[in-house]
């Protein structure tokens, strides 16, 4: 996108919404970092402009913090997707489906998904491989098709699967598809692993994932003890 025809953010007989996301986009750029003190100086008669710039989460700007996307520093954003294009007429008023979402339905949300990663399946606390991060839960939108059509749902993950994964998108028509053509033993099995949200696996499952995590030298070396009679 060019520039071109684009209206000051320096004309102050704008909105201070209207002329955050103007400076973002004429002077940060897509993708580019800024900081907090580059956005105060740039409003230094705004003393909430912090504010103001959070209110363009609402017309479907995407302005990361460290929260979301690891590689920042705490006093930096940044700026990954322009929304609506609300200096024009209308479009300020025009909420997407990014509308921020309030405390009592994160707690909602959390709950339903039994406050772990329906990701990678960590609980809030719980260590990573490693034991030095331990995991944060936020709640993510996630772009799901469905045999009526895509929609946009909201859903547990954690920090990490929540930056990696962007842009992840759910296929339930797949889903059900492949749930339609599974045996009456093969669904038995599958209902009682959805009843119970959760699946245990089998030694010979553990082992298998054990193995597939292993260095090459390591897996030959299972493998050789494996051929051996």
């Amino acid at each position: 996108m060019t520039n071109a025809g684009i209206p000051s953010w320096r004309n102050s007989g704008q909105g201070t919404m209207v002329r955050c996301a103007l400076w973002l986009v004429t002077e940060v750029g897509v993708g580019e970092v800024f900081t907090k003190t580059q956005l105060r100086e740039a409003f230094p008669e705004t003393s909430q402009i912090d504010r103001r710039m959070r209110d363009l989460r609402v017309h479907g700007w995407n302005i990361a913090t460290n929260r979301e996307d690891p590689t920042l520093s705490p006093h930096e954003h940044r700026f990954v997707e322009m929304g609506a294009e609300v200096w024009k007429p209308g479009q300020a008023r025009a909420k997407s489906a990014t509308a921020a979402i309030t405390g009592t339905q994160r707690r909602e949300i959390l709950e339903k998904d039994d406050h772990l990663c329906r990701v990678c399946g960590i609980a809030a606390g719980e260590a990573y491989d490693g034991g030095i991060e331990t995991a944060q839960l936020d709640i993510a939108r996630r772009e799901v098709l469905k045999p009526g059509g895509k929609s946009v749902e909201m859903v547990t993950e954690c920090r990490r699967c929540r930056v990696g994964g962007r842009g992840r998108q759910t296929d339930v028509t797949d889903v059900l598809s492949r749930l339609a053509k599974m045996s009456g033993v093969e669904r038995e099995l599958f209902a009682q692993w959805v009843s119970a949200d959760r699946r245990d696996f089998s030694a010979m499952e553990r082992l298998w994932g054990e193995y597939r995590s292993l260095p090459a030298e390591s897996r030959e070396t299972i493998r050789a003890a494996v051929d051996r009679p």
